[in-house]
Formats: C-alpha cells, structure tokens, sequence
C-alpha cells in the first residue's frame, strides 16, 4: 500500500485497524439486534443531524452536497432493508426490487460524480468539501466500470431472509465475482474523487465489507455494505477525524496508479459482464428474473450459510 498513499506510520496503521474494527463491531451488533439498529440508523442521525446544523459537530465533508446525498442514500438503503428483514414486506416479491434500485442509483451517484471530476478539474484542486482532486481519463475508465457494476446486478428476484435470528437480506446471487468488481471500482471511485480520504472511505470501508461478508455473514454483503457505509457517513459528515495526526494517510496522486488502479477496475468488471453474457447464454436464464449463479459453489454455499 505504500505506493498507493503516504504517511503509513505505527500509529496510522493502528489507528486503521482500530476504525475498521470499530466498523466491523457497529455493525455486527446492529445486524444481530433490530434495537440497536433502531438506535444507530434512526435516533443517531437526528441527533448527529442537529449537532452539525447547530455547529457542535461538523466536518468538511458536511459542506457539500454530495456528502449530504451520501448519508441520505445509504440511510434509504439500510431502511429498506430492515423492513424487508422484519416486516411482512420481505415476503412480497416486488419487494427485491428496491435492493437493485438503490444500489444502482448509488453507483450511479458515483458515476456522475467521476464525470464530473473528469470535465471540471484539470490540476490538483481543493472541491467545496477540503478535498484534493485531480481529474484526467482515469475518471472516464472507472465510470464505465461502475455502469458495468450496474449492468452485472443480477438474480435480485432471488433475494430471501434468512432463516435464523438475525434475519439477515441474502443476495445468493451475488457472488464473489461481483462482490470483487464492485470493491475494485468503488475504491477506484474513491481514489479518484475523494482521495484525501481514499484510505478511510475507501479501503478501509470496502475491507470491512470483505470481512465481515467471509467471517461473519456469508450472502448478506450488501446488507454489509449498506450498514458500514452509513456508519461511515454519518461519522465523517459529524467529525473532521481527519484532522487527528493518526488519520494522515494520503494518496500520492502519482498519475500512473490512477489510471491504472481504474484500468483494472475498468478490466476486471469487464470480464464479469462478459462470464454473465456467456452463463446467461449457456443455461437460457433471465438476470432479471432469475439466479444465473445457481450453479456455483458461492451461490449453493450462501443458501446453505442462512438455511435456505
């Protein structure tokens, strides 16, 4: 990772694994207790909410309209999964619709914003938000790769609750391919466009997911994905942790690792789309009606995780 970014000392790389832990233990608690999620995604960003409007908290972040949108869409997303969870709306069918919805109205945020950056930022510059940018043709790669992360969502209608006390939202059909695509692209975004704080809202964020995804819940990494996200957001929208020295670790902004760390991302995700095209071809399935995975280990081992 030291080529990637700068300042990777004792204490910072501490200090990483202490917020991912942290990451990792919020969301794990609010996962097995409808309480506390009650508690930590709907009381906590009333009163985080208040404190930045009232100025008792606040963070660079909290100045722009995107960080605002972001805590906004992962909120949405972590509410409708809780009442796909724990009310009867998990077992209507029309239901699985909205975890394919607002994921790709999130990537699809994202997406803007990497065109954005490509068009308006042509030297390092500080945005509304304190973070140092650099656009150039990387942007452009890496947005085609997050509408390859959209087009490759696939066998939502599939999406159960599994059966145990958790109740967690199982995505069988997203499998480690996809899982591996979207962490790729999503740290590429982050690395592109909010890269001052690549490290946290990207790696350490997308690392937690991984985990906690193979360790702890297998089929459940959108659900994750969505927790930890909002975690993440309504903290940095509520404190500049950034500001603390054990929270310094930058990019390098080196020209090369951007374009290539978004070439990857760009090639890798194509490879997906086209392994979905050639299953989708081989066993006559519909992507939108359907599983397509079914016959991978990934998928068979996901049902089996949550008694499905």
């Amino acid at each position: 990772m030291g080529f990637l970014f700068e300042g990777l000392t004792l204490g910072s790389l501490f200090a990483l694994i202490v917020f991912v832990c942290a990451l990792l233990f919020v969301n794990e608690v609010t996962r097995r207790s409808k309480l506390f999620s009650i508690v930590v995604f709907c009381l906590l960003p009333v009163v985080l909410a208040l404190g930045v409007y009232m100025g008792v908290l606040g963070s660079p972040t909290g100045k722009t309209w995107f960080g605002w949108v972001k805590v906004v869409s992962a909120l949405i997303g972590v509410y409708g999964f809780l009442l796909i969870r724990f009310t009867k709306l998990g077992e209507r069918k029309f239901a699985a619709i909205f975890p394919v919805t607002i994921l790709s109205l999130n990537i699809a945020e994202a997406v803007y914003r990497e065109f954005q950056v490509y068009a308006t930022v042509k030297t390092l510059t500080v945005d509304a938000g304190g973070i140092l940018v650099l656009g150039g043709y990387w942007n452009i790669f890496n947005a085609i790769a997050g509408i390859l992360c959209i087009v490759t969502l696939t066998g939502f209608a599939g999406i159960q609750v599994s059966k145990d006390k958790t109740r967690d939202m199982i995505w069988p059909d997203m499998t480690w391919m996809y899982i591996i695509g979207y962490t790729l692209w999503n740290f590429a975004y982050v690395y592109n466009c909010i890269s001052t704080r690549s490290m946290y809202a990207g790696f350490g964020i997308l690392f937690a997911a991984l985990i906690a995804e193979v360790f702890f819940k297998r089929g459940a990494w959108l659900q994750h994905r969505a927790q930890i996200l909002s975690i993440y957001a309504m903290f940095s929208l509520s404190v500049d942790f950034q500001s603390a020295s054990y929270f310094k670790i930058l990019p390098t902004y080196n020209l090369s690792l951007l374009m290539g760390i978004s070439v990857v991302a760009f090639l890798f995700n194509l490879g997906v789309f086209a392994y979905m095209v050639q299953t989708m071809a081989k066993y006559r399935k519909n992507p939108l009606k359907e599983a397509i995975y079914a016959h991978t280990n990934y998928y068979k081992k996901s049902l089996e995780a949550n008694n499905l």
